[in-house]
């Protein structure tokens, strides 16, 4: 098949979904940075994945297409080996007579296309997707899982060989077979979609667990003999003490990783059975930075949109750790990023990179804490602040400060739910009329994991359920779960969406606040002010068949 070259950012411009001016900027970043433009263009948050490659595919005539249409088919790794797959990120997925059908995510690579064609000595005809599904048909076809097991098997093998000297051991984390099973565990992670990795030595074995879609799964069960190496090798990739094992250690490192680099945070703990290491993993390419995609309903959404364009005033995102409140942070600022102002953050970590935007990373060891930080960033003349976290008073009172002399200041408040941050400044110690004064609004959120699209199949709750949740317990309402597959490691979930209230702070708010009133007194006040819970947000896309009841119920308390 002869594919035309296309211009993407001229494309983009004729249909409507670029200006000049982005493209001017995406292609100057697209020189100091040696991505492809398309990248460049996601990551500065100008459009999103799906759009663009939709608007390609129409363009050269191609079909785009999900993963959910494609059979996976092992027989098909003869006709394309692994090693041609991942250099030209494509996959074959149907092969009728001389012609090879592949999936990609750049159709617009004619060289790729040409060699795809003239090493395989087929017809080939490009389908378009999306990246993420691109790397998960990947490692379905040519996945890692066997060869993590005979890698583990060869490190153990010299290490029981090697009479287990703890000198050899160290030194092995620099051998190729302690290498390469690292970053097996690692591209398996990555490729999976996990956020973190466990490596956690139990009495007799080694065990590996994955994070994904907020629930921990154990993916390997190794030798305990591999333990010293494997963390030795961890070590030496976030720059840590090899030789100290006695107290907990934090670091950091970068891979490339399928052409995207991949940070992780990684931080080491002393257990009853040897060190135990978690890996969180910082996916840039994934972060979410289009407010209009994280979740967030139309109603919340009109509401969110009119705090943020405030000039000043303190904007609070709540929820517990792994909630998504960075996120929702990050996404905000991707709106307000512009050249005519000076945005400044503090962050710890800082884990997306803006341009335009000034970003501290916090350094206690060094004295930059976040109230220290602020304290310097107030002397660089900001219009916006993005305060990582409010952990004590002392950041409380300088974050009130900035917002009350003209600056809009974002951070974040672990509470259970939006209302709930007003007390919690109030606990910190700031008096009542200086919160009520100085926060314009709060957002309370929550992670839930949507329904696996492969197994997923409508019911009908018990009638008790129904009940509980306010429905009629004769109610013929219809919602969905997952049954389990293959696919989504039989959870019945694949995925997770946020669901959000946001609490916009009005004068009946702030007489209250005034009045030192209980969360249940602002709460029922809100609510006759169309004031949304995060119960009800939930509630309403489980109806829709996003998520499930259970999952709703599991996240959020039914309010009254």
């Amino acid at each position: 098949m002869k594919l035309k070259k296309v211009k993407i950012g001229q494309l983009l411009i004729e249909k409507g979904l670029l200006t000049e001016a982005q493209l001017k900027v995406a292609l100057n970043e697209q020189k100091t940075s040696g991505k492809k433009l398309g990248e460049v263009l996601v990551e500065l948050g100008y459009i999103d994945e799906d759009t663009m490659l939709t608007a390609i595919a129409e363009q050269l005539g191609l079909e785009k297409i999900t993963m959910d249409e494609i059979q996976v088919d092992s027989s098909l790794k003869k006709y394309m080996p692994e090693n041609l797959a991942r250099k030209f990120m494509a996959v074959p997925v149907k092969i009728e007579g001389n012609n090879l059908y592949i999936a990609t995510n750049n159709p617009t690579n004619i060289f790729a296309i040409d060699e795809i064609s003239r090493v395989t000595k087929k017809e080939v005809t490009p389908y378009v997707i999306r990246n993420d599904e691109l790397l998960s048909l990947l490692e379905r076809l040519y996945g890692t899982e066997d060869k993590l097991f005979k890698t583990a098997e060869a490190v153990e093998k010299r290490i029981l060989q090697s009479g287990k000297d703890s000198n050899f051991l160290e030194n092995l984390a620099e051998d190729a077979p302690v290498v390469n099973l690292f970053d097996s565990i690692v591209g398996k992670a990555v490729n999976e979609g996990a956020s973190d990795i466990h490596i956690e030595p139990d009495e007799n074995k080694l065990r590996v667990r994955y994070r994904i879609d907020g629930v921990l799964h154990e993916i390997l069960s190794l030798n305990k003999v591999l333990h010293p190496a494997l963390i030795s090798r961890i070590k030496i990739m976030g720059d840590m003490d090899i030789a100290e094992k006695r107290v907990p250690q934090d670091g950091r490192f970068k891979i490339k990783h399928n052409f995207k680099d991949v940070d992780f945070r990684v931080s080491t703990l002393p257990t009853n059975y040897g060190e135990k290491a978690v890996l969180r993993i910082l996916d840039r390419s994934k972060a979410m930075l289009n407010l209009d995609k994280i979740g967030i309903d139309d109603h919340n959404m009109k509401i969110y949109k009119s705090i943020i364009e405030k000039p000043y005033g303190i904007i609070l995102i709540s929820g517990p750790t792994g909630s998504g409140k960075t996120t929702t942070l990050y996404a905000t600022l991707n709106i307000l990023n512009s050249i005519d102002k000076n945005i400044v953050t503090v962050e710890d970590p800082i884990e997306y990179n803006f341009k335009i935007i000034n970003q501290v990373q916090v350094d206690e060891a060094a004295g930059v804490t976040f109230a220290n930080a602020l304290r310097s960033i107030l002397r660089q003349d900001p219009d916006i602040i993005m305060v990582g976290e409010i952990r004590d008073k002392d950041t409380a009172e300088i974050s009130i400060q900035a917002s009350l002399t003209g600056h809009l200041v974002l951070s974040t408040i672990h509470t259970n739910d939006a209302v709930s941050g007003i007390t919690r400044l109030v606990d910190m110690g700031i008096e009542n009329f200086l919160v009520s004064t100085s926060v314009i609004g709060l957002v309370g959120q929550r992670l839930v994991r949507k329904i696996c699209p492969d197994c997923k199949e409508e019911y009908t709750p018990t009638k008790e359920l129904l009940t509980r949740i306010g429905y009629d317990e004769n109610s013929d309402v219809k919602f969905s779960h997952g049954k389990g597959c293959d696919k989504c490691r039989n959870t019945g979930y694949s995925g997770r969406i946020g669901i959000y209230e946001v609490l916009k702070i009005d004068s009946g708010i702030r007489d209250l606040v005034n009045k030192n009133a209980s969360n249940d007194e602002i709460l029922k006040y809100a609510k006759t002010k169309g004031f949304k819970t995060m119960y009800e947000s939930g509630l309403e896309i489980a109806e829709k068949g996003i998520t499930t009841l259970e999952e709703v119920l599991r996240v959020t308390t039914i309010m009254e």
